[in-house]
């Protein structure tokens, strides 16, 4: 009796970009690049170095009143302190966002043979987000800028998505949570006006970052073409609905108060900044471009993202 491989039981299997990929493969190359491309936090980075004066803690184009009118009435020390409580809020959101993606993965793993490649790579991968959440909680209490938890129902609903998400949700979700923040970290890391430490700190994360989102992209396309009909819808609908919890969670409008400004009216102005609207699906338009293709912004979920205001 002849036992097919999975490679086997996947050949021909394809999608609108082609040939699925084995999954072993593409995990024996991403262990190889860990192993070269891997970084401590704590040794690279030269926490103790003051802050320069007069530098951005996240470039000015992409804080959230950039181009409005309370933008334009704030003096430029203030523009850099708001700068410095979003990128807190930020560093804030990764740790939570990066607490539900260690234990999706967790998840998803638990039972696979934990001697195959595949496993392996995930292992390394909440080895990297663990190493990751410590980086950010550190950079925020090297700013002495408050933590920024989201709130409550975001909280609530972070615990509900942990425990009803499918495997293509959980693996959209990751996405989501990856690509725009690394498209804003790969402009941040190279910009000379903003402070070295999180340029270090944006350079590490976008490196490692790199291997997990091929890792999520090559194992949702796999689970757009195998998962039953009823999770893939079920996935579009909740990558939807998660899309539309992101967009609101990724500011958190505490940054305001906290800087002196008027948080009604600060939140009312990016509300409807077109700059900002363009900030946003400019950094999601990559990921979008990739769900269209594998069949993930479809009906109702489709309509859930253009709410979410990531997808024109």
């Amino acid at each position: 009796m002849t036992t097919l491989t999975e490679a086997d039981a996947l050949d021909g299997l394809r999608d609108a970009l082609g040939l699925l990929k084995d999954r072993e493969q593409v995990a024996e190359r991403l262990l190889v690049s860990s192993a070269k491309h891997s970084f401590d936090p704590d040794r690279e980075l030269d926490w103790d170095a003051p802050f320069e004066e007069g530098k951005w803690f996240w470039p000015p184009e992409l804080v959230s009143l950039y181009g409005t009118p309370m933008w334009k009435r704030m003096s430029e020390e203030q523009r850099i302190l708001l700068s410095q409580h979003e990128a807190a809020a930020l560093a804030s959101l990764g740790i939570w966002f990066e607490l539900i993606l260690m234990q999706l993965l967790v998840r998803h793993i638990y039972d696979k043979a934990a001697t195959s490649a595949h496993v392996r790579y995930a292992l390394t991968e909440i080895e990297d987000e663990c190493r990751h959440s410590k980086m950010f909680a550190r950079v925020i209490s090297r700013g002495g800028t408050p933590w920024y938890p989201v709130n409550r129902v975001h909280q609530n609903l972070g615990r509900l998505f942990k425990t009803i998400s499918t495997t293509p949700g959980s693996f959209t979700a990751t996405l989501l949570g990856e690509e725009v923040l690394d498209w804003m970290q790969r402009l941040t890391f190279p910009d000379e006006r903003v402070q070295p430490l999180i340029r270090g700190v944006t350079r590490i994360h976008v490196v490692e970052e790199a291997r997990h989102v091929r890792y999520a992209r090559e194992e949702l396309r796999r689970q757009m073409v195998t998962a039953p009909k009823w999770s893939q819808e079920f996935t579009r609908v909740t990558s939807g609905e998660f899309a539309r919890v992101f967009s609101v969670a990724f500011i958190n409008p505490d940054v305001y108060t906290n800087v002196g400004l008027d948080r009604r009216e600060a939140m009312a102005q990016v509300k409807v900044s077109g700059h900002r609207r363009e900030v946003m699906q400019s950094g999601a338009r990559r990921l979008t471009d990739f769900l269209d293709d594998i069949g993930v912004l479809r009906g109702v979920g489709r309509r859930l993202w253009r709410s979410s205001g990531l997808l024109a």
